[in-house]
């Protein structure tokens, strides 16, 4: 029998390239791919992957479990709206935790030899950057919140159950694959997205901000790693590049790269002023390289964006909570 690897969220940006990557680099691996397509697209999926339309929280993915026994699972399915995750707790906690929670079960009852979690920067929160793996998280958002939960479940689970895992902290990660049309996440996607409708670039606040931005295709044999390196379990570590940038510089980088563009800047946002990482634990433990440089990696995507159909922009029609949403986001 063939040894398989479940990934959740195979249709998003993560799932749908590192299954890519598994099934060009690992070919005695078959992926068996988990995604409700709340924030991916079928079309990303490769024709290989066997594939279930599933949400993670459901009792349908014990069948999955049971019928293909997995030995490693990705979990990287998450609605990664953090600065929207204010207004839609509840549907935060759901996707985010119950679905991890749901995960974890049938990870242990599978016995799968390690379970993989893409946790977010966002557990740092109020921390002093860079990030280190040492630090103490200090969410500020339910998003935070929710990953650093996780985290801590899992944690658990290894001390109680004998789970085996990994958490990886990635953050901004983009490229080719990304869902662009969605209007609250993936700053480079939503700037790219204006762009082709004739609408100007939004920043919140003044841009001074500063993050990290991290392309896809640097963290994907990481990611493979993360899971068969016996260095990698039990461990906490950041994956993605360490380089920042404010918010405005990477604004001006990426109107050079499409050739225009204007910028209009919106009311400041609930959130950290910087977040970016360290970066050595990926470098020693996942043999991770920063080979790709910001401009480099949006003349990629924009090359790839410019051939992409045309969809309608995801906007909530009704959120949970509207008291004290931002002008922007406002639905009367």
């Amino acid at each position: 029998m063939r040894d398989s690897v479940v990934i959740t969220g195979v249709a998003g940006l993560l799932g749908s390239r590192l299954a890519d990557w598994i099934l060009h680099n690992q070919p005695n691996y078959d992926v068996i791919g988990i995604d409700n397509l709340s924030g991916g697209f079928k079309e990303n999926i490769d024709e290989r992957v066997k594939f279930y339309a599933l949400d993670c929280a459901s009792e349908e993915v014990k069948d999955v479990f049971e019928t293909h026994k997995p030995k490693f699972v990705f979990h990287f399915a998450a609605y990664a709206a953090e600065g929207l995750s204010p207004f839609i707790r509840k549907y935060n906690y759901q996707n985010n935790l119950v679905a991890t929670a749901n995960i974890i079960n049938e990870c242990i009852r599978a016995e799968v030899k390690r379970l993989i979690f893409t946790s977010s920067m966002a557990v740092y929160g109020k921390g002093t950057p860079p990030f280190d793996e040492s630090h103490q998280p200090a969410p500020i958002d339910p998003y935070g919140i929710a990953k650093y939960a996780c985290e801590m479940d899992i944690q658990v689970a290894g001390e109680q159950h004998g789970l085996d895992w990994c958490i990886i902290r990635p953050h901004n990660v983009y490229g080719i694959k990304q869902n662009i049309w969605d209007t609250y996440r993936n700053v480079l996607g939503i700037w790219m997205q204006q762009h082709m409708s004739g609408l100007p670039l939004s920043i919140f606040g003044d841009g001074s901000q500063k993050r990290a931005f991290s392309f896809i295709d640097d963290i994907l044999e990481p990611l493979w790693n993360s899971a068969v390196l016996e260095s990698a379990s039990k461990q906490i570590i950041n994956l993605g590049s360490a380089i920042e940038y404010s918010i405005l510089e990477a604004n001006e980088i990426l109107k050079e790269v499409m050739g225009g563009g204007d910028t209009t800047f919106l009311e400041q946002r609930h959130e950290v002023s910087a977040a970016h990482p360290t970066w050595t634990k990926s470098m020693e433990i996942l043999n991770f390289q920063d080979l790709t440089d910001l401009r480099k990696g949006l003349s990629i995507m924009w090359e790839w964006a410019k051939k992409q159909p045309s969809r309608d922009r995801f906007v909530w029609s009704e959120y949970e909570l509207e008291k004290g949403i931002y002008d922007f986001w406002k639905t009367k």
